[in-house]
């Protein structure tokens, strides 16, 4: 993990890093590694158009994370954030994420989460939608 290549993802998104990201050691601190992990994905599900924060009948948890630190990030960075699916299964799907500072070839981190797909209303696991399917398969 620690030497895993850009090439290694299937899309990227650039978040920047911001004053306050920074604690008092001058580095990112290890929950903003998080939020940056959440934000790619929830990002790239908006902006293709499977994801409706605030009305759609699907929405999916967070339900397992981790991530490993090899070298620190800090204000003002620029992270771009390389977003993978390693297993899709009926309602659920893990994503990896990887996180390169600026123009560097090897990860400040390499991070996973899994989404569990529910309904809404009822808050029980369902099937991932076919077009969010369809859009997941890319990054697999």
């Amino acid at each position: 993990m620690r030497d895993t290549p850009r090439a290694a993802f299937a899309a990227f998104l650039s978040l920047p890093t911001r004053w306050h990201d920074n604690d008092i050691y001058g580095h990112v601190n290890n929950v903003v590694y998080y939020a940056l992990f959440d934000t790619a994905v929830n990002q790239y599900l908006i902006s293709h158009g499977v994801l409706d924060i605030h009305g759609g009948a699907v929405i999916a948890y967070v339900v397992d994370s981790g991530c490993a630190y090899f070298r620190p990030i800090a204000f003002p960075d620029l992270v771009h954030a390389g977003l993978r699916v390693s297993k899709l299964g009926s309602s659920s799907v893990r994503y990896e994420i990887g996180l390169y500072r600026n123009d560097e070839t090897v990860p400040a981190a390499v991070g996973h989460f899994v989404h569990v797909y529910v309904d809404r209303a009822s808050q029980r696991p369902v099937p991932i939608p076919p077009a969010t399917r369809a859009l997941l398969q890319t990054l697999a």
